[in-house]
C-alpha cells in the first residue's frame, strides 16, 4: 500500500503540528475537527509558524504557499477520511472519547486505511479491540512540538500487522523523524515510562532528605546530562499531562509507579508549570524562563536514588521484551535531551551501587523498590 493521502483528526496543538509536517513531507492532508471555528484557528496557526520559517530563511515563500495549499479544513467525518489512506487521531486522552470517535471512524473509512492513534499512555490494543480491524491500528507518539521534536514512538497492539508496522515506520522516516519500536503495548511506553515516575521519585527524595529543589535540580542537569532540571521539566511539560500519564500508568502497573501526593494536589490547585505562572517554580511571565541552576549546587546533590528509578525502569522494558538498549538510549536522547547515555551513566556509578541502593530503598520503602532481575544480572 502507498500511503500519500494523510487525514488528520483533531486539529489542536499537536493536530495541526502533524497536519504541518506531513504536508511539509509532501503529503496531501485533511485537517478535521468538529467544529469550523477551531480548523480556523489551527489553519492561522500552520501558516504563522510556515510564515516564520519564510522570515528565517528556511523556506521560501512559495514552498510555504504549497505546503499550506496541501491542506485541507473539513468538518464532516465521512468526507474527510473518504480518500485517506492513513488516518492519525489526535483527540485528548480520554479513553471513552477515543473509542467513540473510533466506532464513527470504523464505519465510515475504507476498510484498507491505517488507524493510527497518537497517544502518549492510553493501551493500544484496548482501543484496537473496539475495531472491526484491530490489525490495521497502532500507536504513533508524536513529541509536542511535533515540527521541532525528532522523536515519534511507534507501538503495535498485540494484533497489529507488520505490514502495518513498517508502513508507519516509513511514514515517520518521510517526515523526517527518528522512530523507536515500542514492540510491547506496555503502560508509558519508553519515554514516559522513564519520565513520568522519575517525577514522583524527585518528589519522595525531597521527602526523605534535606536536599532543596535546585540541588536535585542541579545535579540532574549537571552530573546525569538532563537538558534541565527534573523538577523544571516537569513545569515546562505541564501538570496536567504528567498527573493524566500518571493515573493512566498507575491504573495499568502499580509497579511502573509510586506515585507521590504532591502531583495530584498541584494538578488539583491549577499550579500546571510554565503555562499556568506557578508549579514546582514560580514565572514571571509568560516568556521562557530558566530555573538557576549551577554546578556547585550539583555537588551537594547525589543523585543516585534517580538514576536507579529510571534504571530499573529501562531494565523493566528490556526485561519484559518491549525495547533493548540501543533503543532506549536513542529514545533518551531525542525525546528527552539527554547528552549523555543512562547505561553509561549506569556504569560510572556502578551497577553493584545502584542494585545495593534499590535494595536498601525496597527494605525501607517496599517492594516497588525491588530490582529488576536484569539489573542484578548485570552487576
Amino acid at each position: 500500500m502507498d500511503v500519500k493521502n494523510i487525514t488528520v483528526l483533531g486539529s489542536g496543538i499537536m493536530g495541526h503540528g502533524i497536519a504541518q509536517v506531513s504536508a511539509t513531507a509532501g503529503y496531501n492532508v485533511v485537517l478535521r475537527d468538529i467544529e469550523q471555528g477551531f480548523l480556523d484557528k489551527a489553519m492561522e496557526k500552520i501558516k504563522w509558524s510556515l510564515d516564520k520559517l519564510v522570515s528565517k530563511e528556511k523556506m521560501t515563500q512559495q514552498e510555504a504557499n504549497s505546503i499550506y495549499s496541501r491542506i485541507t479544513p473539513i468538518v464532516n467525518l465521512a468526507e474527510a477520511v473518504k480518500n485517506a489512506h492513513m488516518v492519525i487521531e489526535v483527540v485528548p486522552e480520554i479513553m471513552e472519547l477515543k473509542k467513540k470517535v473510533y466506532a464513527e471512524l470504523d464505519a465510515v473509512a475504507g476498510k484498507d486505511v491505517i488507524f493510527a492513534s497518537n497517544t502518549s499512555t492510553l493501551p493500544i490494543t484496548e482501543i484496537a479491540n473496539s475495531l472491526s480491524r484491530p490489525e490495521k491500528f497502532i500507536g504513533i507518539h508524536f513529541f509536542n512540538p511535533p515540527q521541532l521534536m525528532k522523536l515519534v514512538e511507534v507501538i503495535p497492539g498485540e494484533k497489529t500487522s507488520q505490514e502495518v508496522i513498517d508502513l508507519t515506520q516509513e511514514y515517520v522516516k518521510s517526515v523526517k523523524k527518528e522512530s523507536v519500536l515500542c514492540r510491547r503495548d506496555v503502560p508509558g511506553f519508553i519515554i514516559n515510562r522513564l519520565f513520568i515516575p522519575m517525577v514522583h521519585e524527585a518528589c519522595h527524595i525531597m521527602d526523605r532528605t534535606d536536599a532543596t529543589m535546585t540541588e536535585i535540580d542541579s545535579a540532574v542537569k549537571f552530573k546525569l546530562g538532563f537538558p534541565m532540571g527534573i523538577f523544571e521539566l516537569a513545569d515546562f511539560t505541564g501538570m496536567d499531562v504528567i498527573h493524566k500519564a500518571t493515573i493512566e500508568m498507575h491504573l495499568r502497573d502499580k509497579k511502573v509507579i509510586f506515585p507521590h501526593p504532591i502531583i495530584e494536589k498541584m494538578f488539583n490547585e491549577k499550579k500546571l508549570g510554565q503555562k499556568s505562572g506557578e508549579g514546582f517554580y514560580k514565572y514571571s511571565d509568560e516568556k521562557y524562563e530558566r530555573v538557576p541552576l549551577t554546578e556547585e549546587l550539583a555537588e551537594k546533590f547525589n543523585p543516585i536514588q534517580l538514576v536507579a528509578n529510571i534504571l530499573n525502569n529501562a531494565a523493566w522494558l528490556i526485561s519484559n521484551k518491549a525495547s533493548d538498549i540501543v533503543e532506549i538510549e536513542k529514545a533518551s536522547l531525542l525525546g528527552l535531551g539527554l547528552k549523555k547515555q543512562l547505561f553509561i551513566t549506569a556504569k560510572e556509578i556502578g551497577i553493584k551501587n545502584i542494585v545495593e541502593e534499590l535494595n536498601q530503598l525496597s527494605s525501607r520503602y517496599g517492594k516497588f523498590y525491588e530490582p529488576d532481575p536484569l539489573l542484578i544480572s548485570m552487576q
